[in-house]
């Protein structure tokens, strides 16, 4: 791969929206395919884009080069499974030299962790030092529900190999009502005791699946009343560069995060924007507006880069519209979670 070298400017040229925010974080869909078929991503029969339309990993790298240059320092990568894509890791490894110049924090990497068995000690050879790993339950047949693939005790051990490999692992957890809320404390009792941190999600009305969403989404606000049956919990300061506000329990120090994009949106502090595998940059996971950076690119107007970016900080938007509140209702968005990841 190419290594594409951008100045990095001085700091007039950060990236602050037109609502005052600072935004220094930047999430990457490296595909939109994926090995699961979870029940409230995406329907069973799945149809992904192209290969053609994805962003090579040099237009990739290319374009992360430029939003560090303008002021990004943290950089996550999803999908879809990031994990599937051939490349990711010398992608990953030549990004890294953001890190050794001190220009970027972290890489960080969000994966189902199927694949994590055979390529964790990549991943941290290639620079990652954290991952989340999306985990929704403890029990067989409950996976094969959710992801539709027969595939827990392979994720298990991935995990352990991640751990052991030296990465740092949270799990994310959606809560999907009548099906895991009733394990959520088992699941928070099996993270810390692996020293796992863990977040527990809403779910999100991100394009049609087979199922009403009506009959998935559930407040954290109900599943925090059920934790507190088995612990006290504490109020933190810990911030991550994601939407999480964290709390710990009385009996380990390992922390729990909330992320509640329809009971308590955090809209206020967004710091995010999100790159897609074919090169759309949306400044909202819950709006459509967005900027198409691939055919920038790939018609050689080069130049328009830096000003499509002051475009994308001026129509921002100031929040998200989710909201789940009646059977058969559409979608917020009718993209799925895997085209910009979560």
């Amino acid at each position: 791969m190419n290594k594409i070298l951008v100045d990095i400017p001085s700091k007039e040229n950060k990236l602050i929206d037109s609502f005052g925010r600072k935004i220094d974080y930047l999430r990457v869909s490296v595909t939109d395919r994926c090995n699961f078929r979870c029940t409230y991503c995406m329907p069973e029969n799945m149809k992904f884009l192209p290969k053609k339309d994805l962003l090579t990993f040099d237009e990739m790298d290319y374009l992360c080069s430029l939003f560090i240059s303008r002021g990004i320092t943290k950089i996550r990568l999803s999908g879809g499974e990031p994990l599937v894509r051939k490349g990711l890791i010398d992608f990953i490894s030549n990004l890294s030299r953001f890190i050794s110049s001190g220009d970027l924090k972290e890489i960080t990497l969000t994966t189902n962790g199927s694949l994590l068995n055979k390529m964790s000690k990549q991943l941290y050879d290639s620079g990652v030092r954290r991952i989340n790993v999306s985990l929704d339950t403890l029990m067989k047949d409950k996976f094969y529900q959710i992801t539709r693939r027969d595939d827990l005790e392979n994720v298990i051990k991935g995990l352990m190999t991640a751990k052991d490999n030296g990465l740092k692992i949270k799990i994310n957890t959606v809560m999907i009502k009548n099906k895991n809320f009733d394990e959520i404390n088992n699941i928070i009792g099996w993270a810390h005791k692996n020293d796992f941190d863990i977040s527990l999600i809403e779910t999100m009305p991100m394009g049609l699946t087979d199922q009403d969403r009506i009959d998935q989404y559930i407040s954290l606000a109900e599943v925090e009343k059920e934790i507190k049956k088995k612990y006290s919990l504490e109020e933190t300061n810990h911030k991550t560069a994601g939407p999480s506000f964290y709390k710990k329990t009385d009996k380990t120090n390992n922390l729990i995060g909330f992320i509640t994009p329809l009971s308590n949106n955090f809209c206020a502090n967004c710091n995010r924007i999100r790159l897609t595998s074919t090169g759309k940059l949306f400044m909202c996971l819950g709006q459509n507006d967005n900027i198409d950076f691939r055919s920038i690119i790939r018609t050689g107007n080069i130049m328009q880069l830096n000003s499509s970016i002051d475009k994308a900080m001026k129509i921002k938007p100031k929040a998200h519209d989710f909201n789940i509140t009646k059977r058969n209702q559409r979608p917020s968005v009718s993209r799925h979670m895997s085209v910009t990841g979560g």
